[in-house]
C-alpha cells in the first residue's frame, strides 16, 4: 500500500483506500484526493484502456437530481432548456445526452450529462463547478423542481473489454444480478437502473475516452466492493488522471477549464452538434437559453475563431498556453489549450483556437516553445476515431 501524503484537509473519494491498496501516486485536484497514476505507469495505462479495459474513479463529479414538483417530467425538461441549448424536452426514459450549462453571454460556465430517469433528470456535472452549478439550478429551477445533490460514488469502466468486463461481474441467470444480455443489450448513450452486487446501480454507457465503456453510480458505501470486483478481471486495470486526460485529447474532447470556459461559446468550440434543430432559428423552441442571440448568431454566420487539432511536425509536445502564429515572425493569432504526448499515436498532439481563416486541415501554423517556433499542421479531430457502441 503506498503511502498518503495528501493533506487531511482534501477530500477524499470513497475509493481513496482502494486507490492506496493499488499504489496509487495521489496528488490534490478539484479539491480532491485523486490518482494521477499507479505502478504501470501513464503509458501503459492509456494503451491498456485503449486495447482492454480502464477504471477509473471520477467520484468527485457532481451528481444532481432535478425532480419536477408537478410530478410531470415534462416541466422540469422545459425549466432546464432555460439554461442548457439542447432537446431536454425530448430526451426518452432511459436516455441521456450531452449538454453545456452557459452564462448571460454564452459562454461555458460547465459541460454536463443529462440522464432521463423516468421520474427525474440526473446531471453529472464537473468537480470544479458543481458548487456553482447546484448553486444556479437552485437558483433558477426551484419553483419547478427540486434540486438533490447525491451522496454517491462514480466509476467509470473504458476500454473495448467493458461488455464483457461489467457483464462477468454478474453471470446471465444470476439472481438480483444484473445479467449479461442487460448489459449488452445497452447502446451509446443508453441509461439503466441494475443490481450489482446487490447494489443499486444507475450505468450508463459513456464515457469521456472516447472507448466503448460504461459509468457506475453506486451509494457510496458499496463503491469499493463494486470497484474490486471488477478490478479482480485481469482484463481491467485501475487508471489514473494522467492516463485519462491523454485518452480525451486522442479522442478530441473538451477539458472544462482549459478547452472550454466563460470566454468560449459552443459554435466556436466546436459543440455546434450538441444544439439540435429544435433551439435553432425557426425551431419550436428556438432560443430562450442565455446568450441565445450570441450563439444563434454565430450558427448562421459562423464564428470568428475555431477549436482544432494540432499535429506538431517535430517530436517535441506543445503544452497548454503556448500562443500560436500564422507564420514564423508575425504576430500570435491564437492559442493551445491542450497539449501533450498521444501514446496510441506515439507522437505529440494539442487543440487550440485559431482564427477561422487558419483552420483547414492541413494549414500550416506555429507554436512558441522555449523561444522557438514549431511548426504544426491543422488536424480534423478525432484524433483516435471512436469505439462507441451505437448500434
Amino acid at each position: 500500500m503506498s503511502a498518503d501524503p495528501i493533506p487531511q484537509d482534501v477530500a477524499r473519494t470513497p475509493l481513496h483506500a482502494l486507490h492506496l491498496r493499488h499504489g496509487a501516486r495521489m496528488v490534490p485536484f478539484a479539491g480532491y484526493a485523486m490518482p494521477v497514476q499507479y505502478p504501470a505507469g501513464l503509458l501503459k495505462e492509456h494503451l491498456h484502456t485503449r486495447s482492454a479495459a480502464g477504471l477509473f474513479d471520477v467520484s468527485h463529479m457532481g451528481q444532481i437530481r432535478l425532480t419536477p414538483r408537478s410530478g410531470d417530467i415534462a416541466d422540469a425538461a422545459r425549466a432546464l432548456e432555460t439554461l442548457l441549448p439542447i432537446d431536454v424536452l425530448g430526451l426518452k426514459p432511459g436516455r441521456q445526452r450531452y449538454g453545456l450549462l452557459l452564462d448571460e453571454t454564452g459562454g461555458i460556465r460547465d459541460d454536463l450529462m443529462v440522464a432521463h430517469c423516468g421520474d427525474s433528470l440526473l446531471l453529472v456535472v464537473n468537480a470544479a463547478n458543481k458548487a456553482a452549478d447546484e448553486a444556479d439550478l437552485r437558483a433558477h429551477l426551484s419553483d419547478t423542481c427540486d434540486v438533490a445533490v447525491l451522496a454517491r460514488a462514480l466509476i467509470a469502466l473504458q476500454g473495448p473489454g467493458a461488455e464483457a468486463a461489467l457483464a462477468r461481474l454478474s453471470p446471465e441467470g444470476s439472481a438480483h444480478e444484473v445479467s449479461a444480455h442487460e448489459v449488452s443489450a445497452m447502446r451509446f448513450m443508453d441509461v439503466r437502473a441494475l443490481d450489482l452486487l446487490g447494489t443499486a446501480a444507475l450505468v450508463t454507457r459513456s464515457g469521456y475516452t472516447g472507448e466503448d465503456g460504461f459509468e457506475i453510480s453506486v451509494p457510496e458505501d458499496r463503491a469499493e466492493a463494486v470497484a474490486e470486483a471488477l478490478l479482480a478481471d485481469p482484463a481491467v486495470w485501475p487508471i489514473g488522471l494522467g492516463a485519462r486526460d491523454s485518452l480525451r485529447l486522442e479522442a478530441g474532447l473538451c477539458l472544462n477549464g482549459n478547452d472550454i470556459d466563460s470566454s468560449t461559446d459552443p459554435v466556436e468550440a466546436g459543440l455546434s452538434w450538441a444544439i439540435p434543430r429544435v433551439r435553432r432559428r425557426g425551431g419550436a423552441r428556438a432560443g430562450g437559453f442565455p446568450g441565445a442571440a450570441r450563439i444563434l448568431d454565430a450558427l448562421e454566420k459562423g464564428p470568428a475563431r475555431r477549436r482544432v487539432g494540432l499535429r506538431p511536425e517535430g517530436p517535441a509536445p506543445v503544452r497548454a498556453g503556448a500562443q500560436l502564429f500564422g507564420d514564423e515572425t508575425g504576430e500570435p493569432v491564437g492559442h493551445v489549450t491542450s497539449g501533450g504526448f498521444g501514446p496510441s499515436l506515439q507522437a505529440p498532439i494539442a487543440m487550440g483556437y485559431l482564427p477561422a481563416a487558419l483552420t483547414a486541415p492541413g494549414t500550416r501554423v506555429f507554436a512558441e516553445v522555449r523561444g522557438k517556433r514549431l511548426a504544426l499542421a491543422v488536424t480534423a479531430l478525432p484524433f483516435v476515431p471512436a469505439g462507441f457502441k451505437r448500434a
